[in-house]
């Protein structure tokens, strides 16, 4: 099986921010599926050292309607917009894609799962 790896621009607000996320530029976000890792798991890299693992399927949920799990939300936001946002012990992190972008890995990663294994 094959790796899927897609970059993304993204607006990111931390809680520590006091910017609203549209008077902040857009940064790369590296999305990443390795299905001989974990073939339910997909990884968000954020800038710096930040990288989330979470299930694909959560990703999926979210787009369509709020899902969450643990440390993960996943909500769309109006009609092309998608949020993310990851809770960790240093506090939260907000993430908006173009919802294109992550239905667009999404598609990428079914088709890799479905690879077959070469031997």
């Amino acid at each position: 099986m094959s790796v899927v790896e897609q970059y993304a621009r993204a607006h990111i607000v931390k809680d520590t921010d006091v910017t609203v996320l549209e008077e902040r530029g857009a940064v790369p976000v590296v999305l990443r599926y390795d299905p001989d890792i974990d073939p339910r798991a997909i990884r968000v890299g954020l800038p710096g050292p930040h990288e989330w693992t979470f299930s694909r399927s959560l990703l999926e949920q979210g787009l369509r309607a709020p899902a969450g799990n643990g440390e993960v939300r996943v909500w769309p936001c109006g009609r092309v917009q998608a949020v993310v946002e990851f809770h960790s012990s240093q506090g939260v992190e907000v993430v908006q894609f173009d919802s294109k972008a992550l239905l667009r890995f999404l598609r990428r990663t079914y088709i890799a799962a479905a690879q077959p294994v070469a031997h």
